[in-house]
């Protein structure tokens, strides 16, 4: 069992500097609500989609616990799509409860965080046209820019005994804390 270790209920550090003044960001933890300060416009949101990655993708196990992996993703038909093994963890999920939340999350320090929540359901694609259509924008994506002359035999392979997951988006939340220096 992993363990996290010793809670500090102060925010700070025994000795150390607090949130605040170790990122030099003044407003942590000042009891103000700045959610609407850090809403992200339409654009902006697919922005950070776009240059996204790696998306956390979370589905429901059969005991209620959540399953929570990383995933490569990519377009198809305008949605947000990975593709999985058929008999993965997360599809068998999926067939059982279609729920789903996503989160694609950029930054390093507490100021640059930004990210997107995406909550609503997954379609499950085995239609060989569709799921070629989502290979080929995830092999763009994240290999090299897809020829279908040098890289079609990759993206056969890529796509052998695999289901596309579409993502039904009902729900986003989003957030860019850079808005608040």
């Amino acid at each position: 069992m992993l363990g996290i270790g010793a809670c500090v209920v102060s925010g700070t550090s025994p000795g150390g500097p607090s949130m605040s003044e170790a990122s030099g960001f003044s407003g942590y933890g000042d009891g103000v609500n700045r959610r609407h300060q850090v809403q992200m416009s339409d654009s902006e949101a697919a922005a950070l989609l776009d240059d996204g990655r790696t998306m956390t993708m979370c589905t429901f196990n059969h005991d209620g616990t959540i399953h929570a992996v990383a995933m490569w993703y990519g377009f198809l038909e305008g949605d947000l799509a990975v593709h999985t093994k058929a008999k993965s963890q997360k599809a068998v999920n999926l067939r059982r409860d279609p729920r789903i939340t996503c989160l694609v999350e950029a930054g390093v320090n507490y100021d640059e965080l930004r990210g997107a929540e995406l909550v609503g359901w997954a379609e499950l694609i085995e239609d060989p046209s569709r799921l070629w259509d989502l290979g080929v924008s995830v092999f763009d994506r994240h290999v090299a820019a897809y020829d279908a002359e040098a890289h079609r035999a990759e993206v056969e392979v890529m796509l052998r005994n695999r289901v596309a997951v579409k993502i039904h988006v009902e729900r986003t939340v989003t957030w860019d804390h850079r808005k608040l220096r």
